[in-house]
């Protein structure tokens, strides 16, 4: 996979956040916050860190995963499976449309190349991941399995069973992370159900857990991502905690949950657009 600068790598970034608000504004309807929260995760993963092919294959066989679990935020998803390849970015345009391929939420009936499993159902995705990893292992496949979770999706039982499970069966082939931003639909998640620490939880549970304090610098992504890949192979899962801002680069929408599901209109998107530069020109 061809290296790229941090100048470059930021590029991207801008570029996604542009896409991300565009697509949400053209059928007014998904997940802003988020997914501009998360792009610096999404761009380092698929432009510096995975081992994989746009040229998709649904198995994957010698290549890195990728499971998204908490699908909403597809976007930003949609942004960088479509700069790194895998379909034409014309495509964006049909964001949410009627018989696109880019569902409000990833699925797979429509075969959109980077998808393999449908998502935003919560609490589902490291279950997959797990899965995958384990087959990874009894394959003989060297390659990775990644995941990425939202914070209030750890209200989910389905976490927990998971958690048990990945220390147990010794997968230790998984990066799963959390985007740690601190909001959710109906507000901040220490009003909504209190996560506390989430590090000794991970940890009580079996796993080996670093954190990005800073999820939304490339180079500290990249860094933690490295470690994390340094941590694997010693009989233990390794879990992220990514910490973000939701909203990032755009000054209205950082910070507030308020942005979790609604889109801008009109004179907020030029707004918006006017503090991220084009770098890869819009689709």
């Amino acid at each position: 996979m061809e290296k790229h600068t941090t100048e470059q790598l930021q590029a991207v970034c801008s570029q996604v956040r542009r896409d991300i608000l565009r697509m949400v504004h053209a059928c007014q309807s998904g997940h802003p916050g988020a997914s501009l929260g998360c792009t610096e995760f999404f761009v380092a993963l698929y432009f510096d860190q995975m081992k994989h092919s746009n040229s998709f294959n649904p198995d994957g066989i010698g290549e890195d995963l990728f499971f998204l679990s908490n699908g909403h935020i597809s976007p930003v998803w949609y942004s960088v499976l479509s700069r790194s390849g895998y379909f034409d970015t014309e495509e964006l345009k049909t964001f949410r449309k009627i018989n696109s391929r880019l569902q409000g939420h990833p699925a797979t009936e429509e075969g959109l190349p980077g998808i393999r499993v449908a998502s935003g159902s919560l609490g589902q995705g490291l279950s997959v991941a797990i899965g995958a990893a384990l087959a990874k292992k009894l394959n003989g496949d060297e390659r990775l399995v990644y995941a990425l979770m939202g914070d209030g999706e750890q209200q989910e039982g389905q976490i927990w069973e998971a958690a048990m499970c990945a220390p147990h069966h010794g997968v230790d082939n998984l990066i799963a992370s959390i985007d740690v931003n601190g909001q959710q639909i109906d507000g901040p998640t220490r009003e909504v159900m209190n996560l506390l620490d989430l590090k000794a939880k991970w940890e009580a549970f079996g796993w080996e857990v670093i954190v990005t304090e800073n999820g939304n610098d490339i180079t500290e992504v990249i860094a933690s991502l490295e470690k994390a890949k340094g941590l694997l192979g010693r009989g233990k899962p390794v879990l992220n905690l990514l910490h973000t801002d939701m909203g990032y680069g755009v000054d209205f929408m950082v910070g507030t949950h308020k942005w979790h599901g609604v889109a801008p209109n009109d004179e907020q998107l030029e707004n918006a657009l006017g503090q991220l530069e084009e770098t890869l020109g819009d689709y």
